[in-house]
């Protein structure tokens, strides 16, 4: 039960691979032994703050190189991918490497997990992969990449699949204690219908980030600014998390999707970190007009290290 993005960053590993796939197509077609590292300070709260920098790690097998990576980059919040059953796991030592080196850096850890299969059974999520990761000591929040439209369930059931994503999140908001909870999800769940508490008519990226400590959207654009940027993509998610109060961070690709435009559009992949950079400062600077905005997460760190300077 650890699946989709997961799988994917484990082929690129290895170099730039093929990815056009199920998320990839939604994305884009949805409506609308190294030295220790510097140490720095830490940060344990998930506070809107415009200049901070997060990266998904879905390959843990290079903890040093890892850190050092986020490190020399600025980067300074990890989504560290974590699989079920940690204690007995045998990444267990990897993660905890990376953990304690990057927290030796000021780097926040969160532990990162989702499957779309996720929905249907919330009590195996909280007993076999919530409960273990939190036991570790090795994560200050957790982090949740579901991605409930991958499911068969969402072309034929699409109210139900809603309505257990969101029971899902519920039941690890119940049992996480005080870490808190963050989801990533894609810029076009505002034109997803789902139901408040109370019954009204609502739209899945407002109950998602009523149920959170904050978002990570999905808003994969090479280009900042214009028609189906990043900036116009984000918009909704940005307007909706001001409006509840909830930080909203702003994803961008840097991995291999594909070669047509639709494919190419969606990711940096192919540029230099600092070209890439140019467009980075304009999303910051058009998104920090929110309050909430709270800064650029890389997907990831595979991705990221391949890139040239």
């Amino acid at each position: 039960m650890f699946i989709t993005r997961r799988a994917r960053a484990t082929r690129l590993v290895a170099g730039a691979l093929a990815l056009a796939g199920t998320t990839a197509a939604l994305l884009a077609t949805a409506p609308g032994a190294a030295a220790a590292p510097k140490v720095r300070t830490v940060t344990t709260v998930a506070t809107p703050t415009q200049d901070t920098r997060a990266m998904w790690v879905w390959d843990t097998s290079t903890p040093a190189a890892t850190v050092d990576l986020a490190v020399s980059t600025g980067i300074d919040q990890l989504f560290v991918a974590v699989p079920p059953n940690l204690a007995t796991s045998t990444q267990l030592p990897n993660i905890t490497t990376l953990s304690n080196r990057a927290r030796a850096a000021g780097i926040r850890v969160d532990a990162l997990g989702g499957d779309p299969g996720w929905v249907d059974n919330p009590a195996w999520v909280v007993t076999y992969w919530l409960k273990p990761a939190k036991s570790s000591g090795l994560f200050t929040g957790i982090h949740v990449d579901v991605e409930p439209y991958s499911t068969p369930a969402w072309s034929t059931n699409q109210a139900t699949v809603v309505s257990r994503y969101l029971t899902l999140l519920d039941k690890l908001k119940a049992s996480a204690g005080a870490a808190p909870i963050e989801a990533d999800i894609p810029f076009w769940f505002n034109t997803i219908h789902a139901v408040a508490s109370a019954g009204a008519a609502s739209t899945l990226d407002r109950e998602i980030m009523k149920r959170t400590a904050g978002v990570t959207v999905m808003s994969y654009r090479s280009s900042a600014t214009g028609t189906d940027g990043t900036l116009d993509v984000a918009a909704p998610a940005l307007a909706a998390g001001a409006s509840l109060g909830k930080p909203v961070r702003l994803g961008q690709e840097t991995n291999y999707l594909g070669a047509t435009a639709v494919d190419t559009k969606q990711t940096f992949y192919g540029w230099t970190r600092s070209a890439m950079e140019i467009q980075l400062a304009q999303v910051n600077a058009g998104a920090s007009a929110h309050a909430t905005y709270a800064g650029l997460a890389i997907h990831d760190a595979a991705g990221y290290a391949a890139m040239t300077p």
